[in-house]
């Protein structure tokens, strides 16, 4: 016999303290239910009387209800109500193995973060097989603009770390990764025969080359310890008439350098004054960062791009634009008009992973094992002038004298290491230090990302001694 919840202690229950309504509840029910307050067989409350209980609508309850259902914690019974279902015990996980991509021919990758698999594999298999059981019809039309907005609103949750102002779902587009993301805000903002796109001297090589794809010149703006300077972006902006500015000021790409709260204000008031459009990047996401973003400095020109390819999976190519107050809808035109939008039952797997409980302390997993790495690497190398982040998975090295990047990188790969070179990330006319960017590769064993610092290492202490004549 089950018995019936009563809607007063769902009320009583500990209630997250952000998030989408339906995933607050939703949440709340879930924790009850892990946590033993809230047992297999159990009755959940109608979806009227807990709705008038908890002061909400009908229809965010019922949406609450069937993330529940959908995710296996309850069972909907036509005409008998909503029961707390009985959870078979999840068979174990098999034996994670290392992938083989990030070392081919012997050689171990350093090229781009690779990210361990700390459970997100087995979310993901898991949302990917309810795919299946989806209705029908979700799989045979072309999705619509409502039928993205539960990820949107996931989305906000995501974001909500992040210091961005109010935000809401209608200024967020889900899109294919950053990059594509960058795409998008670009179109929307650009106009003219040959606009013009500012970037820092050193950039992810991402901004120039969306850039050149939509016929842009881009120039390059010179940056000291604490970001990009206000005096030369006024100076290089009225001379070309430049129309947007990309930047980085939370993890610049590659090095690592972030802009301080004083700074980011002078540079926002340049942009307003000059009607720069700001497009900020935070792909790399810090759990330190009390610097307001460009979109709380100045929200009617600041477009931000992020994404959950750094710290959860780059599988998915799943990212989110999202436009100054008012600007959603040019936004969305963009993207409904480029690709019509992502695949809908991508975007129900994205949704899912994104508002789960677990994902969360998957997401604090991966960033301690990325530490991890992270200090090896300065235990190995620290000694010379690394810059380095716990939360960021790649580290900045400027090389002592006699070494040139490009040949440091190559005599790294002669040992079997690869790692970028810093004229990378500089413009096709600039000028690049000679240092080297080494992602952090937690697919491979912690020892031998050890063994790749230690060579390194030794590198760094023997450069060459021939002298060209």
């Amino acid at each position: 016999m089950s018995d019936t919840i009563s809607p007063e202690k769902i009320v009583a229950l500990p209630q997250p303290p952000t998030g989408p309504k339906y995933r607050r509840v939703a949440d709340t029910i879930q924790t009850a239910i892990r946590s033993g307050d809230l047992r297999a067989g159990d009755k959940l409350p109608p979806v009227r009387e807990l709705a008038w209980s908890l002061g909400i609508t009908p229809g965010t309850v019922a949406r609450a209800y069937t993330l529940l259902t959908n995710a296996g914690h309850a069972v909907a019974e036509v005409g008998r109500g909503t029961f707390v279902a009985q959870r078979a015990p999840r068979p174990p996980a098999p034996p994670r193995e290392y992938v083989s991509v990030p070392v081919q021919d012997g050689k171990l990758s350093l090229f781009s973060p690779q990210l361990p698999d700390l459970g997100q594999v087995a979310l993901l298999q898991e949302a990917f097989g309810r795919i299946g059981e989806t209705a029908p019809e979700r799989l045979l039309h072309y999705p619509t603009r409502d039928a993205y907005r539960p990820l949107r609103e996931a989305a906000v949750y995501w974001l909500r770390s992040i210091p961005l102002g109010r935000i809401d779902e209608s200024d967020v587009v889900i899109v294919h990764g950053a990059q594509n993301g960058l795409s998008v805000i670009l179109q929307a903002i650009l106009h003219g025969p040959r606009p013009t796109v500012l970037v820092e001297d050193m950039a992810y090589p991402g901004f120039r080359r969306t850039a050149d794809l939509l016929r842009a010149d881009v120039v390059g703006l010179p940056s000291d310890d604490k970001g990009l300077l206000p005096d030369a972006l006024a100076e290089i902006a009225r001379k070309t008439g430049a129309q947007v500015l990309c930047t980085s000021p939370d993890v610049h790409n590659p090095t690592l350098t972030c802009t301080p709260s004083e700074r980011r204000a002078a540079i926002a008031e340049v942009c307003r004054a000059l009607d720069i459009q700001i497009i900020e990047d935070n792909c790399y996401r810090r759990t330190d960062i009390t610097a307001p973003s460009y979109r709380i400095l100045a929200p009617e020109r600041s477009w931000h791009v992020a994404s959950i390819s750094k710290i959860l999976t780059p599988a998915l190519r799943i990212g989110f634009a999202i436009a100054p107050r008012g600007r959603g809808p040019d936004l969305r035109q963009i993207a409904e008009h480029g690709f019509f939008g992502i695949a809908q039952p991508l975007a129900e797997v994205a949704e899912r992973i994104l508002t789960l409980p677990e994902t969360d302390a998957i997401v604090v997993a991966v960033r301690e094992r990325i530490a991890e790495y992270v200090r090896v690497a300065v235990n190995a190398l620290g000694t010379y002038r690394l810059t380095w982040h716990e939360d960021v998975p790649f580290l900045w090295l400027p090389l002592p004298q006699g070494w040139r990047a490009a040949a440091f990188c190559r005599a790294a790969e002669a040992r079997g290491v690869q790692i970028r070179s810093a004229d990378e990330f500089a413009l096709r006319d600039g000028r690049a230090p000679h240092a080297v960017r080494i992602a952090v590769n937690a697919q491979v064993p912690l020892q031998q990302f050890e063994n790749a610092m230690l060579q390194l290492r030794d590198l760094l202490g023997h450069p060459p001694e021939q002298i060209s004549v």
